[in-house]
């Protein structure tokens, strides 16, 4: 039986690229029928497939439906393919992606999964190809059909390409032009969860709140998915990960936010042999490199050109740029592992904290401070990473002597061996991206218990043990004894501004408006007053909001005197009045939010955002200024108003009862077509801090749906009355 439906998988792909020149019925046709998307009133697509395999394509055919450009530029991304699109710009980055000889080893994980997580891949791929061959009309900028062995690829290409590779320890690669970098902690995601003791129903509850970007390969894409065989998830995903990977069951929930454990290592080679030039030398003797040449195709206006290009491996990964003069290889944690789908699917599947350990211990999914809460009452977090154990003679904060053998990793530290806390007597835990050592007030794992280099938090410039907002998630969760679900939803848009308790204070007792005089003093002390009144909470309303971040980001690496404090907070003003018309501009008029659909440099560059094209006021607050609901914001062409482009993705509350209830919002809809009315229908909850029903349950998920229909079966779509389903 298995035999037979993995080799019907192979046949419907086939079948997928001929369907539009053919009447005859396809396999995919016939996959289809075992599969219902039920859309509810925001577009969000619910998944009921016979099989895990007829589910996942089902996701596939949804995921094309709704943003089928950025779908396939992730791809052409991923294989690196993106100059084939964007040109020249590209280049260094479809390198970088072939030193990686990313397809290559996505094609070995293909080959070497198990037979079931082969037969997702090949159904996700079968769905994808289902809808190119259901539209015939579809604009296809460079793929013509998709193949099973992509989302690995892609898995690949966000994680290592985008994210190991350009680890601060390996210093500036040779492929940086730069589009994409390593990034501020202050721009990373919140986790928490409480336990039975501290809400007020008695059941474990869970926050889950990726900040990640609002335009490119990051994106997220919110998706619940059930299959008879027993598998149903609710969470995000991305365009090109053929399932939900972050969210809930109705056993079991968690977030992962990312860390910044040590898990990789720059060697410099030393090719110091004369007679062979690929010859490096490891001890006492030397070893040969291994160099393949990669050809690139680039868009010009002249038509595609090919560029040749040479990369060099070493035992110790790919050469990626150079360390004192000598070249630096890239040693990435289980490069040659095959594993992370069939975690994140495990993970997925579990019921149990037992079962939820069980599925992190192979280190598959590589890294994330992962917090999960459950019916069963217990609440977890482990500090996840593929740590490897190292000689301790050795300083890895800096490119080890790769001619050095005692260099060589022994193994990777088992999960258990990893800071890790469950059911601490607080009855919470948060992760911003901070240390595994400050999840809680008091119960904490213990430094001292843990190598020196595991944990980089607090060690890394940029990334501190503690950071605002994870002291803004601190102070809500020791703010009441008790959580209501209404009180866990309203935390998640909570605009307390955590550091103008510290600088605030400071700044007001040494700014001085006599030492401007005239009119430039009276103003001062208008603005001093409310600043002085100010609640620190942001609103839209706001004024004092926005003077303090603009006077906060102003002061920036200038020393606290009377003089820079006073003769900043002018300029501030001074700079509302310029851009706003008045000094006294609501932060709403300031902060804005809206979808666009041109980009500055694509794929990765901010969007060209323009004043007089329609936007709404946002509260969030900018992420060095500190909250739990914040937002990077960019200025528009005229330089006056600031745009989000960065921040709280796809939030969602979740509550561990009897019936597990969950509500969640997206930052802007679940489809990337500006015709669609779910291009940015969640746009107005998400700036007034309100939820969607996240229905989960197939009795709700009917009774809440507005149109039901099989992939390829938009003609025979059932739609039905829309109905209200947003939590104010």
């Amino acid at each position: 039986m298995k035999i037979s439906r993995f080799l019907g998988l192979g046949l419907l792909l086939l079948a997928a690229i001929g369907a539009a020149e053919s009447h005859k019925p396809m396999a995919g046709d016939r996959m289809a029928q075992q599969v219902k998307i039920y859309r509810d009133a925001y577009g969000t697509p619910h998944v009921f497939g016979k099989s895990d395999a007829d589910t996942v394509f089902g996701l596939g055919y949804a995921q094309a439906e709704d943003n089928f450009k950025q779908l396939e530029e992730d791809f052409a991304l991923a294989i690196g393919r993106g100059a084939e699109i964007y040109g020249t710009s590209l280049v260094n980055e479809d390198l970088l992606n072939r030193t990686l000889a990313i397809e290559a080893h996505a094609k070995d994980d293909y080959t070497h999964i198990d037979e079931h997580m082969r037969s997702l891949c090949d159904a996700y791929a079968a769905g994808v190809n289902f809808y190119i061959a259901r539209h015939t009309q579809l604009h296809q900028r460079l793929l013509k059909r998709i193949e099973p062995w992509y989302p690995l690829a892609f898995i690949r290409y966000s994680y290592y390409q985008n994210g190991f590779v350009r680890d601060p320890k390996l210093g500036k690669t040779d492929f940086e032009a730069d589009l994409l970098r390593f990034t501020s902690v202050h721009t990373g995601s919140n986790g928490w969860v409480i336990s039975p003791s501290r809400s007020a129903s008695g059941h474990a509850m869970l926050f889950i709140d990726p900040h990640l970007p609002y335009y490119g390969p990051g994106q997220v894409y919110e998706a619940h998915i059930h299959s008879e065989e027993g598998w149903e998830f609710s969470g995000y995903t991305r365009f090109g990960f053929p399932f939900p990977y972050v969210g809930h069951n109705s056993f079991l929930g968690w977030m992962s936010t990312d860390n910044m454990a040590d898990m990789v290592d720059g060697y410099a080679e030393r090719f110091d042999d004369s007679r062979e030039p690929l010859h490096y030398r490891y001890g006492l003797e030397h070893k040969l490199a291994t160099k393949r040449e990669v050809t690139i195709r680039v868009k010009t206006k002249n038509g595609m050109q090919l560029r040749t290009f040479a990369t060099l491996w070493t035992i110790h990964g790919p050469i990626v740029g150079k360390y004192q003069g000598l070249p630096l290889a890239a040693r990435l944690p289980m490069y040659e592992s095959h594993g992370w789908l069939r975690e994140w699917y495990d993970m997925t599947k579990a019921t149990t904290l037992k079962e939820l350990i069980a599925a992190l211990e192979p280190h598959a999914m590589l890294f994330g401070n992962v917090m999960s809460a459950g019916v069963d009452g217990h609440i977890y977090y482990v500090y996840n990473a593929a740590i490897p154990e190292r000689d301790p003679r050795y300083d890895w904060s800096k490119p080890v002597d790769g001619s050095d053998p005692g260099t060589e990793w022994k193994g990777y530290f088992p999960l258990s061996e990893l800071p890790q806390l469950t059911d601490p007597a607080t009855g919470w835990m948060q992760n911003c991206n901070t240390s595994p050592f400050l999840l809680t007030s008091d119960g904490n794992p213990n430094p001292q218990d843990y190598p020196k280099y595991m944990v980089r938090e607090g060690m890394v410039a940029g990334w501190d043990a503690q950071n605002p907002r994870g002291m803004a998630s601190q102070r809500v969760l020791t703010s009441r004894s008790a959580f209501t679900f209404e009180d866990w939803a309203a935390a998640a848009f909570d605009t307390y501004v955590i550091t103008a308790d510290e600088i605030l204070p400071r700044w007001l007792r040494i700014v001085s408006p006599d030492l401007l005089g005239g009119d430039s003093a009276e103003r001062l002390r208008k603005a001093i007053r409310l600043l002085q009144d100010w609640d620190h909470v942001s609103r839209v309303e706001s004024v004092p909001m926005s003077i303090y971040t603009m006077w906060h980001e102003a002061m920036k690496q200038r020393p606290e005197t009377s003089e820079n404090v006073t003769f900043t907070l002018d300029q501030t003003l001074a700079e509302l009045a310029r851009k706003f018309g008045d000094w006294n501009a609501p932060y709403g008029e300031v902060n804005r939010l809206v979808r666009v659909t041109r980009t500055a440099q694509p794929p990765f560059g901010n969007p060209a955002f323009d004043d007089h094209e329609a936007s709404t006021g946002i509260a969030a607050v900018n992420e060095d200024d500190g909250a739990v609901f914040t937002m990077r914001t960019v200025p528009g062409i005229q330089d006056h108003r600031r745009y989000g482009v960065h921040g709280d993705t796809y939030v969602s509350v979740v509550e561990f009862g009897p019936t597990t209830r969950a509500l969640s919002v997206m930052t802007f809809g679940e489809s990337g077509d500006p015709a669609s009315p779910h291009f940015d229908d969640q746009q107005e909850l998400f700036t007034k801090g309100h939820f969607k029903k996240s229905w989960f349950a197939l009795q709700e998920v009917k009774a809440n749906a507005v149109s039901v229909y099989h992939p390829g079966d938009e003609k025979g779509r059932r739609n039905r009355r829309s109905a209200n389903a947003s939590v104010r």
